[in-house]
């Protein structure tokens, strides 16, 4: 079996490891995604997805930060957030901006066969990271439309195991949004007058 395909399995199962913990909240969570953002960054490099390379290369440093933040907060009420429609409004037009710009440098500086496509996978995934670390829970609506969009990327490029785990992440993705909400939901009722009584 050739490595670049071991390297894909392998970047795969930590990938699921990852989104799985994540889902629960758990903080292991973040050294999983480390690990398999760290594969995956050469093997998105040899399959000439650049913006890809980058974002994993961003996921290993939000993963940090998360682990850090996640393990700063441990012994207090953090739980899972809802920002206002302007949070969410001002996340997407940024993203937005920042795909365009992307686009057009690897257009320009690089063989990237879909440029616009993988700027705006890297942006969205950066600003989904970003509040997945802070658990807003619209963090999981971001990855909803961004798993979707990337099972057509990867098998485009050729990656058929990781397109496959794309579809995987939609899911989970979906049961992530419902267990935050959940989750949500909960943190709320305990401090509403009724559960002080």
């Amino acid at each position: 079996m050739e490595f670049l395909l071991l390297l894909e399995i392998f970047s795969v199962v930590t990938g699921l490891g990852f989104i799985i913990l994540m889902i629960y909240q758990k903080i292991w969570a973040w050294p999983i995604g480390i690990i398999s953002s760290l594969s995956s960054i050469y093997l998105f490099f040899c399959s000439k997805l650049y913006a890809e390379s980058i974002l994993y290369f961003y996921y290993v440093l939000i993963g940090i930060y998360g682990w850090y933040i996640w393990q700063k907060n441990r012994d207090r009420d953090f739980t899972v957030q809802i920002k206002k429609s302007w949070y969410f409004i001002t996340a997407i037009s940024v993203g937005v901006i920042f795909s365009v710009i992307l686009g057009f440098v690897l257009n320009k500086a690089t063989d990237s066969p879909r440029p616009f496509a993988d700027a705006t996978s890297t942006i969205f995934s950066l600003i989904a990271s970003y509040m997945e670390a802070h658990k807003v829970l619209s963090s999981w609506l971001f990855w909803i439309a961004i798993n979707l969009f990337s099972i057509w990327l990867y098998l485009d490029r050729g990656l058929k195991i990781y397109s496959g785990l794309m579809v995987i992440f939609f899911l989970f993705s979906v049961a992530g949004y419902i267990q935050w909400r959940h989750s949500y939901q909960n943190s709320q009722a305990s401090l509403s007058p009724n559960s002080l009584q």
